[in-house]
């Protein structure tokens, strides 16, 4: 598994950190995508191999994405998976109250940068030899069901759905899979509210269990090792306890 090349976008912390260390661990070598520095070489430090590449990158900038993928191409010559894993978020917000710069802050982590990255990982892998690769975009729980006061995010997520099914079809051609994972609870920085207490559908607040997010770190290293010739569509991850399903 040396040979195997990775991207991983928000790697500096959570769920990216998490996944990026169960790659490496597993032999693979990983460019480590996010704005902060510090944060990602905390995360290669981490790591039991030697075998990341640091790259500081504003994943909203087309011109920065550019530079990111020339950066892997250079280094390594090809590309087998992305983890399309960056994604934000707003204070929840009633429907009535959000406002378009809202809405826009979190289109643009959540979509605007997951095309970007998905677009420029599908052509390098499009145009590669031996051509091919896998690209597994980070969904959501809301890409089922909402939580209250959270319509960017929501729509962003059903959103990365219709992504996600568009890349696998026009990627069958070029040997190219792509693949959505959707998480529910997992215990990192994104999720520390839920351990206070989180507005449910019925207006009461309520603590949420979560989840260890190494178990999302071993599902996400799961689909990257699979042969390109089988993939993982779409795999709900989630604390086995956190009030989602039986949600009225």
């Amino acid at each position: 598994m040396t040979d195997r090349i990775a991207i991983i976008t928000g790697a500096g912390s959570g769920i990216g950190r998490a996944s990026a260390l169960a790659l490496l661990d597993g032999g693979w070598s990983v460019a480590l995508v996010g704005r902060r520095q510090d944060a990602l070489e905390e995360t290669a430090a981490l790591a039991t191999s030697d075998n990341s590449l640091v790259v500081p990158t504003d994943v909203t900038d087309p011109a920065q994405v550019d530079a990111l993928f020339a950066k892997v191409k250079s280094t390594f010559g090809r590309l087998d998976m992305l983890f399309n894993n960056a994604g934000g978020n707003v204070p929840q917000t009633n429907f009535g109250d959000f406002t378009f710069e809202m809405w826009r802050k979190v289109c643009a982590i959540n979509l605007d940068a997951m095309f970007l990255c998905a677009n420029a990982a599908f052509r390098m892998m499009r145009d590669q030899q031996p051509r091919g690769g896998r690209i597994i975009n980070n969904g959501s729980i809301s890409a089922h069901n909402p939580r209250p006061g959270s319509v960017a995010y929501t729509s962003t997520k059903h959103a990365v759905t219709g992504l996600t099914k568009t890349i696998a079809l026009d990627g069958r051609q070029y040997d190219i899979c792509c693949g959505q994972i959707d998480i529910g609870n997992a215990a990192t920085p994104m999720t520390a509210k839920s351990t206070e207490g989180q507005l449910q559908p019925n207006g009461q607040i309520a603590v949420e269990p979560r989840m260890d997010v190494n178990h999302v770190g071993q599902q996400v290293a799961f689909m990257a090792n699979l042969p390109l010739e089988s993939n993982v569509q779409f795999v709900t991850i989630m604390a086995t306890k956190m009030p989602w399903i039986g949600r009225g």
